[in-house]
């Protein structure tokens, strides 16, 4: 059954297009953040990913306070913070520092994964990388820095202590759907990439919801890629530079984010379009009209209240265009959305 009044936001990692450095990248992310707050997103994203040529959000706190910094309303957070790689108090002080300058708009969002290889992961934690990793006891020791209650502990998050930052479990399988009933949070899938598991994990995480003091009924946050274009036939197009990506991912050869081309074949093999495509089921692709019709299907099949675009378009001024048609489109769907019977 489809939620009312839907927010929608942005996942942004800060892509690197062919031809671009990092900071051109940053600018342009900035320039999207500003966008989107003008057109009502809920919340600008940034995500932990290291080791990868065309992803420069690695630094994502700092990034964070960038683009916190270059806005006024929208919600900056992380989507997310790789918890393995840091200690809970580092980002309790980090995201108290962001939380301390721009307040009541940061979130901060955890993953269970490293956001890279092996080898990297072990250059990020050193002799920690032996360890093994309690992702619950990592969140609840976060929530105890952020807790008013810890101020006569001998550790304490400074700043950080006594704020009200929203934390959110992200996931990708339904591991994180169990941490996050269980400890009563909101719920992040990361749909736009691992779509196997995504109506099993919002099934279990709703059934099994366990009430807190952060959150009194389930929150499901749902990431899709979209490509918005005036017609099917531009969006299919744009979108090649999105296949590309995803090609790069199947075969490990990560590359700039490349201009879109008007035919894959040649590019990519069968075996390797399936698997790309696989990954990327729920994908919105085309004009305001398709994608209102493939869009309302998906809110009516999970009920999710919040979905979060990630668009990578190679055009800047065509990204920013998607995002509006998108936009557009949800607002449309919101109010034609029938009130329940009194």
């Amino acid at each position: 059954m489809r939620s009312s009044n839907i927010k929608y936001s942005v996942l942004d990692l800060a892509t690197v297009v062919k031809g671009d450095k990092p900071q051109q990248t940053f600018v342009k992310s900035l320039d999207l953040a500003r966008y989107a707050e003008a057109i009502g997103y809920t919340r600008f994203w940034l995500a932990e990913h290291h080791n990868m040529e065309n992803v420069a959000s690695s630094a994502t706190s700092v990034l964070i306070g960038h683009i916190a910094g270059g806005t006024s309303t929208i919600r900056v957070g992380s989507g997310g913070i790789m918890l393995p790689n840091h200690a809970p108090l580092v980002i309790a002080e980090q995201f108290g520092t962001l939380e301390s300058l721009y307040p009541g708009r940061i979130d901060l969002g955890l993953g269970r994964a490293p956001g890279t290889d092996q080898l990297t992961a072990l250059a990020i934690r050193g002799e920690n990388f032996h360890l093994e990793h309690n992702f619950p006891d990592d969140i609840k020791r976060l929530q105890m820095f952020f807790s008013e209650d810890n101020w006569n502990s001998q550790v304490r998050a400074i700043p950080g202590e006594g704020l009200d930052i929203p934390i959110w479990i992200l996931g990708s399988s339904p591991e994180s759907a169990y941490v996050a009933a269980e400890m009563g949070l909101p719920y992040a899938f990361a749909s736009h990439f691992a779509p196997t598991h995504f109506m099993t994990a919002i099934k279990y995480y709703r059934e099994h919801f366990k009430p807190s003091k952060y959150l009194s009924e389930p929150y499901v946050l749902a990431c899709v890629n979209v490509v918005a274009a005036e017609t099917d036939v531009e969006a299919t197009k744009l979108s090649t530079s999105l296949q590309q990506l995803f090609l790069g991912i199947v075969t490990g050869r990560r590359k700039l984010l490349q201009p879109p081309v008007d035919s894959m074949d040649g590019i990519w093999e069968y075996y390797q379009q399936e698997a790309a495509e696989r990954m990327l089921t729920y994908s919105f692709i085309g004009s305001a009209d398709k994608i209102k019709n493939e869009l309302s299907n998906f809110l009516d099949n999970t009920g999710v209240n919040e979905v979060m675009a990630t668009s990578h378009i190679f055009d800047h001024e065509a990204r920013l265009n998607s995002y509006r048609m998108f936009a557009d489109v949800v607002k449309e769907l919101n109010e034609n959305v029938t009130a329940p019977a009194v």
